[in-house]
Order: structure tokens, then C-alpha cells, then sequence
């Protein structure tokens, strides 16, 4: 896949899961890369209510030439789960440009007993991908959550899931085989 004809930044990582001075950005031609160190959603065994759904979201933003456009060709995310017999746990990623009111969202769904690592990996074929409005220059937002039930397993033993890491790759294409608006 050939990188992009600009720069391309992550400017910004933040949610519950990916509290400031947590999560790690870095960039290198058309791919993007996220480290985490707080990204984990937990159910039972003392667990608060609110930690069992956690999400972190990205900002990319796309420096192209005049007349492409960009859309996201793949994204993946690795991590640890721990899952007693009965639990639940989902990791959703959810993805839309800036002002744009289309979400595309993809679940990956994890049932216990679990206690081993998992990778969710989002990769559309190339006429599946959804590019930039009319080549608009729009932050791509990517919004990752995790979510943990405890379901019918023992409330008294924890369940976790937990994200590690993330890498996604952007495609452009030259905007003449985007529909006018």
C-alpha cells in the first residue's frame, strides 16, 4: 500500500481508558502507532461500575497536496484479557471524520473462560474504505472502547480486558475518483 503524498499526525488521544501521560503516539510515513498504559476495562471483584466500559479516541489529522482525499485502510489492537467462565467482554472500534454525522463501527466480541492475549483487526477491502468527505481537510476521529460483563460468572472473581497497543495506516487516493458533492 503506497504511504500517503503528505504528513499524517495523530493530535490527539484522550477518553477514559487513555488518561493524559498514559498512552504513547508515534508516526512513521502512513501508519500511525499508540501505546497504552491505562487502557483496561474490569467487572467483579470490587471492580467500580463505571470500570467496566473504558475508551480512548484518536485524532489523525491528513496533510495532503490538493486534490486527494484519505480514508483509514486498516486498523489493529492487541491486548490481555482475563475472562472467568460466564464473562463477557467487547472491544468496539467506531470511526468518523470531523463534522461528518457517518459512523462506521466494528465489534469484536470475546467470551470467557479467557485469560490469554487478543487482537482485533479492522481491514476493509480497498472499495470498502470510506475516504474523507469530498477530500475535505477533516480529522479522522477513531474511537476504541472496551467493555467487560461480568454475565452469570462469580461476581466475587475479576474480569478484565485490556489494550496494549494500536497501529492503523491511512490510504489516499487522488480525489478524482471521488463522487462530486
Amino acid at each position: 500500500m503506497p504511504e500517503p503524498p503528505g504528513r499524517v499526525e495523530v493530535v490527539a488521544v484522550n477518553g477514559s481508558g487513555c488518561p493524559a501521560g498514559t498512552a504513547d503516539a508515534s508516526v512513521r510515513g502512513g501508519t500511525f502507532s499508540v501505546t497504552y498504559d491505562a487502557f483496561v476495562a474490569r467487572a467483579g471483584a470490587g471492580a467500580d461500575p463505571a470500570d467496566a466500559r473504558r475508551n480512548c479516541q484518536l485524532s489523525v489529522r491528513v496533510d495532503l497536496p490538493p486534490g486527494y482525499t484519505y480514508g483509514l485502510a486498516r486498523t489493529t489492537y492487541s491486548g490481555y484479557a482475563h475472562l472467568e467462565a460466564g464473562a463477557t467482554a467487547l472491544h468496539r472500534v467506531s470511526f468518523y471524520f470531523q463534522g461528518s454525522p457517518v459512523t462506521t463501527s466494528v465489534d469484536f466480541p470475546y467470551r470467557g473462560p479467557m485469560s490469554d492475549r487478543w487482537r482485533s483487526a479492522y481491514r476493509p477491502d480497498p472499495d470498502e474504505i470510506v475516504y474523507s468527505p469530498c477530500g475535505g481537510d477533516r480529522n479522522l476521529n477513531i474511537n476504541a472502547e472496551l467493555r467487560v460483563d461480568v454475565g452469570n460468572s462469580n461476581p466475587a472473581q475479576r474480569s478484565y480486558i485490556r489494550a496494549e497497543s494500536s497501529q492503523g495506516s491511512i490510504q489516499a487516493r487522488h480525489e478524482f475518483t471521488v463522487e462530486p458533492c
